[in-house]
């Protein structure tokens, strides 16, 4: 089944259909249509996944979307116009360029912590950039998998995008296709199964993955603010965001001090209670819930650990006093729990971040611009977000990846389109100016390389204007023949 759903997308890929910008175009506006008018439909099944309230569903993917979408559109014809680059003089007439083309057949493997986002943000670019794509949603939000499997084929070309549902097996049995380029979106365990998998082909891939990605808190700096922002970022979606802050940094002086204002966010976050508030998410599955419970071993409560595993529900926990060997600091949380790790000084948080493997995201929070900048220069990440937490994804000019053990290549606005094209190098030659090729031609002399090196060294634009092109090559035969006629006479 998987094999015949592959062959066809890739026939239909091959017919041609989707090399013209306006076929482009109408399957992105076809994808906003479906999102608008099915905002209600994706919100619900969001609610029975994740229990995701219609505000954070629009807050966290739709809107996203849509600005995405829009900006595909608008700017399409620009990025897929061929692209001028500098000349030397051998090339001064020709055409010289790089020409945006499509891949061909994509594999997109969704994630379920935000199955619409995480999914449509990859087809979106896959779309513009004129590829075909198998899309693969998560079977573990299956009323959004079942729900973008019905929708997906009313909206776009089915035979170009087809869906895909099922779970491990189906997963696998597409793994063994072969495809012009993975993306995947998910955990760096099953990312090395997909890496492995596209090796066969040699298929390049797109992996998204996550991590720890740590919190660094200065105790120069708005503690009150900085914590209702971390507050945030940690408990939306129940803590299952693969850029949520995973721990806090901080000196011993102010760790009391963050646990009260954590607290008092909480209060006004979830005035009742956490487990009845329209806001607060749950965990996947029972699966995930007990994985997630188990990693408190051993750990200080400082606020909640409340549960309750029929709901699947967590409460946001912090725990404090926490140490580098406790096993929650040994894998991605992924979930409400937030410890917090003391450090002696910014250098220790620095050699403690270092120590580690390269997370997707890293947030710093200080008025003093000199910890900012060491941060910056002495620590590597995916993505930085300094006084906040996880607003960088929000912006599409940003590239959105990890480094290392945190993914490989990135996304979001034209950087998904330029990670689902091809960039090919055009040099189309006049056959004037042969005389200059001499340079490279045998019988070869110390002059001719000399030649070789003037000639073949980058000059210009080729977005210079002709007159200054003719120009240049006017002067250096105007040379030449100067040199010709000198020696005659002498």
């Amino acid at each position: 089944m998987e094999m015949q759903v592959v062959d066809g997308a890739r026939e239909a890929f091959q017919s041609g259909r989707s090399r013209p910008l306006e076929y482009r175009k109408q399957q992105l506006r076809a994808l906003h249509r479906l999102i608008t008018e099915h905002q209600a439909d994706i919100a619900q099944a969001l609610k029975q996944d994740i229990n995701r309230s219609m505000y954070d569903t629009s807050l966290f993917e739709l809107i996203g979307l849509e600005n995405d979408i829009k900006l595909a559109e608008s700017n399409l014809a620009d990025w897929a116009a061929p692209q001028p680059v500098k000349k030397n003089l051998s090339t001064a007439v020709d055409d010289v360029y790089i020409k945006p083309e499509p891949l061909g057949l994509a594999l997109i493997i969704g994630a379920w912590n935000y199955p619409w986002a995480l999914t449509l943000q990859p087809l979106i670019g896959a779309i513009a950039a004129g590829n075909a794509a198998v899309v693969k949603p998560s079977e573990l939000s299956e009323h959004s998998a079942r729900l973008l499997k019905e929708l997906l084929p009313q909206y776009l070309d089915k035979e170009m995008y087809p869906v895909v549902t099922g779970g491990i097996p189906e997963t696998q049995e597409l793994l063994k296709q072969r495809f012009d380029h993975i993306f995947y979106t998910g955990n760096s365990t099953v990312g090395k199964l997909v890496m492995e998998a596209a090796s066969r082909h040699l298929t390049p891939v797109t992996l998204e993955l996550g991590g720890k990605s740590p919190c660094y808190i200065d105790k120069n700096c708005d503690i009150a603010v900085a914590c209702r922002r971390i507050t945030w970022g940690k408990f939306a979606n129940c803590g299952q965001t693969c850029i949520a802050p995973d721990y806090i940094l901080c000196e011993p002086s102010i760790q009391d001090r963050i646990v009260e204002e954590i607290r008092n966010t909480l209060r006004e976050f979830y005035p009742e209670d956490p487990k009845t508030s329209p806001d607060y998410g749950r965990i996947i599955n029972t699966h995930h819930f007990d994985r997630v419970m188990a990693l408190m071993e051993g750990c200080t409560i400082a606020l909640g650990g409340e549960s309750d595993r029929s709901q699947c529900y967590i409460s946001p926990t912090v725990l404090q006093n926490v140490l580098p060997h406790f096993r929650i600091m040994q894998e991605e949380i992924f979930g409400p729990l937030l410890p917090i790790v003391t450090v002696n000084d910014l250098s220790e948080a620095i050699h403690f971040i270092n120590g580690r493997e390269k997370p997707l995201a890293l947030y710093v929070f200080s008025y003093d611009k000199k910890v900012i900048n060491r941060m910056l220069m002495e620590t590597t990440s995916g993505g930085v977000t300094v006084n906040d937490v996880m607003m960088h994804y929000t912006l599409n000019s940003l590239p959105f990846g990890g480094v290392g053990n945190s993914g490989m290549g990135r996304y979001h606005g034209k950087h998904t389109f330029d990670q689902m094209s091809h960039h090919r190098s055009c040099l189309i030659k006049s056959f004037a100016m042969e005389s200059l090729n001499d340079a490279r031609y045998p019988p070869l002399s110390v002059a001719r390389v000399r030649k070789a090196k003037l000639v073949l060294q980058t000059r210009w634009c080729s977005c210079c204007s002709g007159m200054c092109v003719w120009a240049v090559i006017s002067t250096v035969v105007a040379v030449g023949l100067l040199i010709a006629l000198l020696v005659v006479l002498l």
